[in-house]
């Protein structure tokens, strides 16, 4: 019904709804982002786990937040997976839940902005204070009609903090911020709005700082368990994987600096986090060991991952590679499908391509197929990976049932590999034909079959 309405009816017509319904919303639930100094990161990738460290950070400084992202809602104690499948929220829900935070004594809101979101508005009624930008690669290109387009949508997210008002809480003037991942390209697109303070970081040297802020960080090592760097002098150590943590970790510091906290507290926030929902997650049987019981009673181990599209896919892989989860002579069995419901068709084969040339083994099975023909999806994705070199029958399998499909890669497993999952990551449902949601957790899918294994 949802598409057959936006077939026919004019599409200026359609935003001016859109924006009204945002400005209906916020003023219906008495525009809570004005009581709140409100953090809007957008970006590809890294902006859940950058929302959540965010979080972190301010609550070890003594703050209470709330959190909307793709893998979790937070507001103040209360903390739940999000089970919308819906990265930012519908405008009255999410009205909604700020005033929600505000009740419940929250200084800061931290939302994870989506240029889908934007393009339908749900941004319109909410008072932004600090804009991340974390870093740009084609994605929703047949939402957005072209990657310009896309980038367009998220750069409207900054031009409405430049012309919004300054908030005042607490007898005190909230100052505008933006926090920019200068490593990227399109970085100088994000910086080119007048704020009251802009702050940058990255890995590298950059030409685009001038007296600008900068963290950096530097002297990096990938450990098989964790990642070590420093900033400003200070010695990182973190429990997570990744090189794209180093960067949400500088993107979440920038944010707090910006709010007075100091590095001290940003370390000691930081290295207590273990690991991010669905996010780079090994996924553990009952014993404390990474090692489960797979065919032939051997050991290896399972990694669930978001990962959606090839450039975070192919992300992933590289920090596989730097972190060296697999030994040699063991192999990666990979697990993955690909969006359908309107989420761009062309990366379908690239995402087979990426997979054949990294994992040693593939399994395509059902991801969202939405009201797509989930055996289509299936077979454009294996396209990419048979161009690649894979065989069928041989190290390229098909199995639409996901569940079944990993079921297949443990029995495929020996001692020594690895089994990857993407595409779900801590996602709580698969989203099927007419609008139904098959219940699902990725990681709990893992555990029963480990225990019925």
């Amino acid at each position: 019904m949802k598409s057959f309405i936006k077939k026919i009816v004019p599409k200026s017509f359609l935003s001016q709804y859109h924006r009204t319904l945002a400005l209906l919303a916020n003023y219906f639930y008495g525009k809570p982002s004005e009581k709140l100094i409100v953090i809007g990161v957008t970006g590809t990738n890294g902006k859940s786990t950058t929302a959540m460290m965010i979080g972190k950070i301010l609550e070890e400084a003594g703050y209470k937040v709330g959190i909307t992202s793709t893998a979790i809602f937070k507001i103040a104690d209360k903390e739940w997976l999000n089970d919308k499948k819906m990265t930012m929220l519908g405008r009255f829900a999410l009205q909604k839940m700020l005033r929600q935070m505000v009740k419940a004594g929250c200084s800061y809101a931290i939302i994870e902005t989506s240029s889908e979101g934007i393009k339908q508005f749900r941004h319109i009624g909410i008072h932004y204070d600090i804009c991340v930008f974390t870093n740009l690669a084609p994605e929703h290109i047949e939402s957005h009609g072209s990657f310009e387009n896309y980038k367009k949508a998220k750069l409207e997210l900054f031009a409405k903090l430049e012309t919004d008002t300054h908030k005042t809480l607490h007898n005190r003037e909230i100052k505008k911020v933006i926090v920019v991942n200068t490593d990227d390209e399109h970085a100088k697109d994000f910086l080119n709005f007048k704020v009251d303070e802009r702050m940058a970081y990255g890995l590298n040297e950059n030409q685009l700082l001038g007296d600008m802020p900068y963290l950096r960080g530097d002297n990096i090592n990938y450990n098989h368990d964790r990642i070590e760097f420093t900033v400003q002098g200070n010695n990182f150590n973190l429990k997570l994987l990744g090189k794209f943590n180093i960067y949400n970790s500088l993107a979440s510091m920038s944010v707090a600096m910006s709010q007075g906290v100091d590095i001290e507290t940003c370390q000691k926030a930081l290295e207590k986090v273990k690991s991010m929902p669905g996010r780079m997650e090994f996924v553990l049987p009952p014993s404390s060991s990474p090692l489960v019981k797979g065919g032939e009673n051997s050991d290896f181990k399972v990694l669930v991952d978001y990962a959606p599209e090839p450039d975070s896919m192919t992300k992933l892989f590289e920090n596989l590679k730097s972190h060296s989860v697999v030994s040699a002579g063991s192999k990666i069995i990979h697990v993955l499908g690909s969006c359908g419901g309107g989420r761009d068709t062309s990366r379908r084969p690239f995402l087979g391509q990426i997979s054949a040339k990294n994992a040693d083994i593939l399994v395509i099975t059902n991801e969202d197929p939405y009201d797509d023909d989930p055996r289509l999806i299936i077979d454009q994705v294996a396209s990419g990976a048979l161009s690649s070199g894979k065989v069928l029958g041989e190290n390229l399998f098909k199995i639409e049932d996901r569940r079944e499909a990993i079921k297949f890669a443990f029995n495929l497993a020996k001692k020594g590999d690895l089994v990857l999952l993407t595409g779900k990551g801590c996602e709580q449902a698969i989203c099927v034909a007419n609008g139904k949601k098959i219940p699902w957790d990725e990681r709990e899918v893992v555990r029963e079959l480990l225990k019925s294994n």
